[in-house]
Formats: C-alpha cells, structure tokens, sequence
C-alpha cells in the first residue's frame, strides 16, 4: 500500500510518498480502506520535533512513529476474531491516537474502541475533520458546565479545527462568543457566529479590560496571570495547545492559583473519542458543521503540511486516499 512516511524531524520536506507492506489486523483490530484523514497540531508538531515531550514519546533522535495520521474516517475491509462492535463494510470514523496513528495511507490497523460507526448524514471528509478537534471543543465546554445564555467565552486562535467548532457549539449553548486570531481569519469568523473578533496582531486582549467566564486557548503562549486577569471571578482558563514553556507553567502553577483565588486554570485532559457521536447529532440538527479548508490528495501531503505550516488554515486539512 502507499503511505506517507516520516523519516527524520525538521520540515514537512522530510515526508515522502512509499510503498509499505499491508497491515495485518490482530484480534481485536479493524483493518480500515481509508477515504480520508485530516492534519492536526499533534502531527505538525511531530514533523517538526522542536519540543522535548515530543521526541520523548515518539523518538529522541528520530520519530519511530512513521506514519501520521489519527483522525481518519474509511471502510471496513477485515476484521479481527474478538472484534464485536463492527462488521465487513461498515463505514467508520475516529481518533486513533492511542492504537498506533497511521492515518496517512491507503489501510490502516486500529482498535475496534477506537472508533465508531460513520452516520450515513456525513462525508468521509466531514467525518475526517471532526474527531480530535471536535471532541477537545466539546470536552472544553463541557467541562465547564456554567457556560450558557450570556456567559462569555474568549477562544484564542479560534480559526483552527478546534476554535470553529468550540464557536458553534458556545453559540448553540447561548454564550457570548469573542473569537481571537489573524486578520484574515477574522470575517469568517463572524460568519460562524462570533459577536467579536479580535485581530492578535493589532490588540491585546489581556489590556482592554474585558473580563471572561471560560478562555479556551489552542495557541497559548501567554503568562498565567495574562489568563488570571482576563477572567471573571469563578471564570475557567483551559490551555488546549500550545508552548511547552506555558505548558509547565500551567501545570505548575495553575492549581496553586485555582486554590489561592476564585479562578481556575487548568490544562485539558484530552480523552480521545468521548462523546463523538454528540458532536455528529449537532451536525444532524443543522447546529454545527466541520470546517474543511482544503482538501489535498494523499500524494500531495507534503504540500498540505506547508499549507498547515504557514498559519493561514481556517478550519481543517483533509487528505483523500
């Protein structure tokens, strides 16, 4: 089968297009043809391996995951002896994260928990586009339960796959959505449902006085107190992405200041495929859609990753087999 291959770190130049051997399933594997899979901040960050975490889960001089690739969404072709949930030809979609990656190829092994079975309403390349960032969206606001009519929600870098989503489901949960990101980002931003928009370039939020009961924050690169400031009093902070440096700041500091004040901040907890099929009911009720930017076939991967690399993907990445 064709798969895209990660040899060394560095730049997505270091991906190429090869000929691999078939996964065999095991007995309590799927073997999934794939249509379609989609980019993540997790693969980019896997293609560069700039951070340390990084190359301590996946290699320290070289990746040992070769195949990226964890949202995907495809066609059942065989299926393990212990395998219960799923048969020949059904059509499935999910994270695969915890049972290997490999979503850039033509097949690809994974878990039967790993996945759930594609609603009929949805297209692969929809399908593709929703599991992680779907799901850390609607994991960020669900686990702040207050949110609901007139509490406001500040989403930082909220022009990726996770931000376009958390929008429309803050939107549909009666919040008061401001969106922050790059110029360009900022009309379709509105045209998802923010009332404001704030170009990060031009203005710092963290100055202008305003006050938030939930920041979701996807880029964070901020001081914990920027956050602290910002928020109301009983107001969460949720780092969903972003530097290693603030990474430990939040995890260090962040339950110290949750204990010492009337805030908390805290680091999503991302659990892979919880309440997927929720997110896809929303698309059903015509509340929520998956943001697809650009479609790229698999030969041309490469390409994607620069695309995903210069900052300007409004939505998601989707690669088709």
């Amino acid at each position: 089968m064709k798969a895209i291959i990660l040899k060394e770190y560095g730049s997505p130049n270091n991906l190429h297009l090869e000929e691999v051997d078939k996964p065999i399933v095991k007995d309590n594997e799927i073997l999934i043809k794939l249509k379609s899979a989609s980019i993540n901040f997790w693969d980019m960050d896997i293609v560069k391996g700039s951070l340390f975490l990084i190359r301590l889960m996946y290699g320290l001089r070289k990746p040992k995951l070769k195949i990226l690739g964890c949202d995907i969404a495809g066609v059942v072709e065989a299926i393990g002896k212990n395998v219960k949930k799923f048969k020949t030809g059904d059509e499935v979609f999910g994270d695969i994260s915890a049972s290997g990656w490999g979503g850039f190829a033509e097949y690809v092994c994974a878990d039967e928990v790993a996945l759930e079975h594609k609603p009929s309403f949805i297209t692969f390349e929809e399908a593709a586009a929703l599991p992680q960032a779907g799901v850390m969206a609607l994991q960020s606001l669900q686990d702040n339960k207050q949110i609901g009519n007139g509490d406001r929600v500040l989403i930082i870098g909220a022009g990726g796959g996770v931000g376009t989503i958390a929008i429309q489901i803050a939107k549909d949960l009666g919040a008061e959505v401001t969106a922050v990101d790059r110029k360009g980002k900022l009309d379709k931003l509105l045209s998802l449902g923010a009332d404001y928009v704030i170009d990060y370039q031009l203005e710092d939020f963290t100055k202008n006085g305003q006050q938030y009961d939930l920041i979701l924050d996807v880029v964070a690169n901020l001081s914990i107190f920027d956050y602290k400031g910002a928020l109301k009093p009983y107001g969460n902070f949720e780092m969903i992405g972003g530097s290693m440096k603030r990474l430990l700041q939040v995890a260090f500091m962040g339950s110290i200041i949750s204990k010492l004040s009337r805030k908390r901040l805290g680091i999503l907890m991302h659990e892979p495929n919880k309440n997927l099929l929720q997110l896809t009911s929303y698309i059903e009720q015509g509340k929520m859609k998956p943001i697809i930017d650009k479609q790229y076939n698999l030969a041309d991967t490469m390409e994607a990753f620069r695309y995903y690399a210069e900052g300007n993907v409004f939505g998601k990445i989707v690669i088709t087999m």
